[in-house]
């Protein structure tokens, strides 16, 4: 019983900086992409070597996948949070300004680690590229499915495609990633999205 008790107690520690490591990482490829970070890059913010790096989180790009991952349910989590409101019109309003939030946010990196991560992969990291490719098609369909819902029920008009206006919301989206990079503030944000929600036909 002590034994394992112990046990325990041992790897709790392990287990807290194993995720402090994989928060470094998300921030090191949020800044820099994927091929923009490098090996010491990435050891040298985790506080780990190489071999404790490949022994712990796989190669570079399973690193990658596993930061990928901690950055959806952490600093996109507001994502999954504004699927919940009852009207797609509240849905689309909580994503739009919860984009603006996350962005402004000064204690990570500019912009958004599904543009810059992968972006400007070249020959060698098209796995990388493409998983960045399938992960904003799934949030656009995730959206495409929530505005047939509210099409079905009555909300959205019958002559609006819900495809059309989940691409809509996806490029206002990564336009405002692309513009808190260029150094715009949450007043200037927030004025495009009051636009934007100015021109929803929810």
């Amino acid at each position: 019983m002590g034994s394992e008790t112990s046990h325990a107690k041992m790897g709790r520690p392990r287990a807290f900086q194993e995720h402090e490591a994989l928060d470094a990482a998300m921030r090191v490829f949020w800044e820099k992409g994927y091929e923009g970070a490098s090996l010491d890059d990435l050891t040298e913010a985790m506080g780990i070597n190489r071999s404790s790096l490949y022994a712990t989180f796989g190669d570079k790009e399973a690193l990658f996948q596993k930061a990928v991952e901690r950055y959806r349910e952490g600093p996109m989590g507001f994502f999954h949070d504004a699927l919940q409101r009852p009207t797609a019109r509240g849905v689309v309003e909580a994503l739009l300004k919860g984009t603006v939030k996350f962005l402004a946010d000064p204690s990570h990196p500019k912009g958004c680690l599904s543009l810059q991560g992968g972006l400007a992969c070249g020959a060698g990291s098209e796995k990388v590229n493409q998983s960045m490719i399938d992960w904003r098609k799934d949030g656009q369909s995730i959206l495409q499915k929530r505005f047939q819902r509210a099409q079905s029920e009555g909300e959205l008009a019958k002559d609006v495609n819900p495809k059309d206006l989940a691409r809509y919301i996806a490029i206002v989206i990564n336009g405002l990633g692309v513009q808190a990079v260029n150094g715009a503030t949450a007043a200037e944000m927030n004025r495009a999205v009051e636009l934007a929600l100015r021109s929803m036909p929810i």
